[in-house]
């Protein structure tokens, strides 16, 4: 998949050495003898690899890998150093560059590091990037071979220039804060506060506090004025994380407050005037969650005048390898390691598994792998999965339910899933699509908890 390759080196010999090797590929090159030369040939050519070293006369290695960043983004470098250069190398790569060798460097070095640059080449080739400029910006890589993703891609901009909520629904780990950030960058609030609200983790008792601030004396442990998250949000962005979470008690002034923009302290009557743009997320059935009256229907249509779904990685399957890659020289280059690739058993296994924690999974399981691996390839053994994975809730037949309460089946369900997962709430959790919090809630409410 390599078809053209730029090399740059002052040294004659080394030049010669790394044409005669790829040669024996059969892969082009074209060679410099300084960095300013290969700089003139980025403007004019695109190349699949740059292979520079690092010290050259007019233009370093370094500088050439900052033009090719901005020029051709879409080649890789690799830097080459003497032995006793090899932090500037490492420098190298956390700037971007793909590997680097050390000079001289063998016949099988260069093999191994050409045989990691052909996997990425080819993973470049096939898969479609979203915007590398505008993903640049954001500090992530919105990766995706997958329709229903790239067209929800290419609307972000869009959806971004507006200012209209936006609720985002997906489980758990499939990148709803990814999305989130990307549409508040993206935005013209850019440069302003981008306040996240994680509405399950902050105690009920202190939810309106957080949100909306309160006044000295306001109540018991109140020692002075708090402000509110809405308030430090003003002129920006405000994620409301899993807002399904909030009580029921709460959503009229919380209903108040996005469609007025305005809101009050806790112990106080005095109006605050903002100027917010909301975006909403959730991995409850929507539909179901306002069915059983815990969240509001006026609230829910507020929030969801663009409404966005990203669907689970088990669907997403020709995402899997580009995004374990992604993952893969990401947490080689924050580890300090040479960058690795998967062996064929090890991309099987990552496309045979069902992915119960989507994306977020993928990423733990390679920075894992990253970390415990002392290989240059990942292998099968490797890759620590939760097999046999059961990602689905135990089936039920119309005779378990039908003449039986919504009550009695929903517990019976919570029952036999925190069965299945041997009491750990948070795979029960997990499986069945709510939160900790709702899970605790539930088994209260049925009398099972413990606590």
């Amino acid at each position: 998949m390599i078809e053209k390759v730029l090399i740059a080196d002052d040294e004659p010999l080394m030049r010669q050495l790394a044409e005669e090797l790829l040669g024996r590929f059969q892969i082009e090159s074209i060679s410099v003898e300084d960095g300013r030369e290969a700089i003139s040939w980025i403007d004019k050519e695109p190349f699949d690899l740059i292979i520079s070293d690092i010290k050259m006369p007019y233009r370093s290695g370094l500088d050439v890998l900052e033009h090719a960043k901005r020029i051709q983004p879409r080649s890789l470098v690799i830097l080459a150093t003497a032995f006793g250069s090899i932090e500037s190398a490492v420098e190298a790569m956390k700037a971007g560059a793909f590997d680097y060798l050390v000079k001289p460097f063998s016949l099988e070095s260069f093999e191994a590091t050409l045989e990691r640059a052909k996997q990425q080449i080819k993973l470049i080739k096939e898969h479609w990037f979203f915007q590398e400029k505008q993903a640049a910006s954001l500090g992530v890589q919105l990766t995706t071979n997958n329709l229903q993703m790239k067209q929800l891609f290419q609307k972000l901009p869009t959806i971004a220039r507006s200012q209209a909520s936006v609720f985002i629904t997906g489980e758990s780990g499939t990148g709803k804060e990814v999305i989130a950030g990307a549409l508040h960058q993206l935005s013209n609030r850019a440069t302003a506060p981008f306040v996240k609200i994680n509405c399950a983790a902050i105690p009920e008792s202190l939810l309106e506090s957080e949100l909306f601030g309160h006044e000295k004396g306001a109540f018991t442990g109140a020692f002075q004025k708090k402000l509110g998250r809405f308030e430090l949000a003003d002129g920006g962005t405000c994620l409301l994380d899993e807002v399904t979470e909030i009580p029921l008690s709460l959503q009229p002034k919380l209903l108040r407050a996005i469609q007025e923009q305005e809101f009050e302290r806790v112990g106080s009557t005095r109006a605050i005037k903002v100027h917010i743009r909301f975006i909403a997320t959730s991995n409850r059935a929507m539909q179901e969650a306002m069915d059983v009256k815990a969240f509001r229907e006026d609230l829910f249509y507020r929030l969801n005048v663009v409404p966005i779904h990203l669907p689970p990685l088990r669907e997403r399957q020709e995402d899997i390898l580009p995004l374990a890659y992604f993952f893969l020289r990401k947490f080689c280059l924050e580890n300090h390691k040479s960058i690795k690739t998967i062996s064929s058993q090890a991309q099987e296994k990552l496309l045979r598994y069902a992915w119960p924690g989507n994306v977020r999974e993928l990423a733990n399981i390679l920075e894992r792998s990253v970390v415990l691996s002392e290989e240059l390839e990942i292998s099968s053994e490797d890759l620590l999965l939760d097999l046999p994975h059961l990602s689905a809730i135990p089936p039920l037949s119309k005779a378990d339910f039908l003449g039986r309460s919504l009550r009695e089946v929903e517990k019976e369900v919570i029952l036999e899933t925190l069965k299945m997962h041997h009491d750990n709430r948070t795979k029960t959790a997990t499986t069945l699509g709510i939160s900790i919090r709702t899970l605790r809630n539930k088994l209260q409410e049925f009398h099972l908890s413990e606590e």
